[in-house]
């Protein structure tokens, strides 16, 4: 990570099993938004990195994951996870739009 930065903001994942996952640096541990996942890794007590990720909802901050000790190529090992929460924000918020938008078309 480059100096005075702590994690990093994930903007995309590829749909490729072996895509990257692009990422903002973070400088800041600023409240996420909601649907959106931070990223933090650090080197690992023994061997690897120690990698944590956030993902933030409307009222809160959770912890989504942790892998203590992955390895150098941790990238892969977490991408699974990032690739089905962002798949399941994404229909989530697909969902509560076409909600309000039928309330609004009922006038309730």
């Amino acid at each position: 990570m480059p100096t005075g930065v702590h994690s990093a903001l994930l903007q995309r994942i590829s749909p490729r099993p072996d895509g990257p996952l692009d990422i903002t640096w973070l400088a800041e541990t600023s409240r996420l938004p909601l649907g959106r996942i931070r990223l933090r890794w650090e080197p690992g007590s023994r061997s690897g990195w120690d990698v944590t990720t956030y993902l933030g909802l409307t009222t809160a901050e959770v912890l989504l994951g942790s892998w203590p000790a992955s390895p150098g190529d941790w990238p892969r090992l977490v991408r699974p996870t990032l690739y089905e929460v962002t798949g399941l924000c994404a229909a989530l918020s697909f969902a509560t739009d076409a909600l309000d938008l039928s309330n609004r078309l009922s006038g309730v």
